[in-house]
């Protein structure tokens, strides 16, 4: 069987400074901060942590840092994923090095392989390393989608062992749930409640940013049966999570972040700040969830 890497995981922002390189500090106290709220691990380098704007060096700096600031208390994703397999694997034994416990490979993107090119990408991936690999379905970025049979032939790969899925049609994760035993994550944050009812693992989250207990509490009460109450729960935060993906992800949870606990700095291009807008609707969601 494969073997969970916890249930709510949190997709964590990039803190930069105010020359938007780099701020390690503020990544490692993130990560402190969101393991003692609600999170059993965090994802360093995935979409909300605007990969496609770090380099090799950048991400290879961010894995050990949450790793030794971490020190065993949650588990560490490394996002190694990329639309070059050559690449991934490169990324994926700099994350091994690093001391990560798993890593979250994106379906390539852009160059749109069939599905037999998918099945190479992501066994000769695996193949590369001992850890863990979690693969990131997300179609409405990549192009492409993996379909429920195709997950099925990854599983048959011994240390595949879930996907982020991020295809917002519950019938493929109920198809996956059916055909193999790959751990099942909702990649979006609205399908958190409906992915654990259907015996999933849980949720590769963002809102988790700010809520993460309550969403952890979902999870509990799903797991005890008390599904009334944990969909009460999932109701309470629906505006929230809409308010958070009003624009481009991770725009204005980076905004959310840096008002409610501290600055993690702005966005690299081409992502930009929200607009007024999308501010004052953030501000009056904010303030509804009381969290300021």
């Amino acid at each position: 069987m494969k073997t969970s890497l916890g249930t709510i995981l949190t997709a964590m922002v990039t803190p930069f400074a105010a020359d938007l390189s780099l701020d390690l500090d503020g990544l490692e106290a993130l990560a402190e901060h969101l393991l003692c709220h609600g999170s059993d691990g965090v994802v360093v380098a995935g979409t909300t942590g605007e990969s496609p704007t770090l380099t090799d060096a950048e991400k290879e700096r961010m894995f050990r840092a949450v790793v030794e600031a971490v020190g065993g208390k949650g588990t560490v994703i490394a996002g190694s994923g990329s639309n070059d397999t050559a690449h991934s694997v490169h990324l994926t034994r700099a994350a091994e090095r690093a001391g990560v416990d798993a890593v979250l490979l994106v379906t390539p993107y852009y160059n749109k392989p069939p599905a037999a090119g998918m099945l190479l990408h992501f066994r000769t991936v695996a193949a590369a390393t001992h850890l863990p690999v979690i693969v990131y379905n997300i179609p409405s970025r990549c192009g492409v989608n993996l379909e429920p049979e195709l997950l099925a032939q990854l599983a048959e790969t011994p240390n595949i062992v879930a996907v982020k899925q991020a295809n917002p049609d519950l019938e493929q994760s109920r198809r996956v749930r059916e055909l193999c035993d790959l751990g099942l994550y909702a990649g979006n944050d609205d399908m958190l409640f409906d992915v654990l009812r259907m015996g999933g693992w849980g949720g590769i989250c963002v809102a988790s940013h700010l809520v993460g207990e309550r969403m952890r509490e979902i999870a509990s009460l799903v797991r005890a049966g008390a599904t009334e109450e944990a969909e009460v729960l999932t109701q309470e935060l629906e505006s929230l999570y809409a308010a958070l993906f009003a624009t481009t992800s991770p725009i204005l949870i980076k905004a959310a972040v840096s008002r409610l606990w501290r600055s993690v700095g702005g966005l690299r291009p081409p992502l930009v700040g929200a607009t007024p807008e999308q501010e004052a609707a953030l501000t009056a969601e904010l303030q509804r969830q009381g969290l300021s």
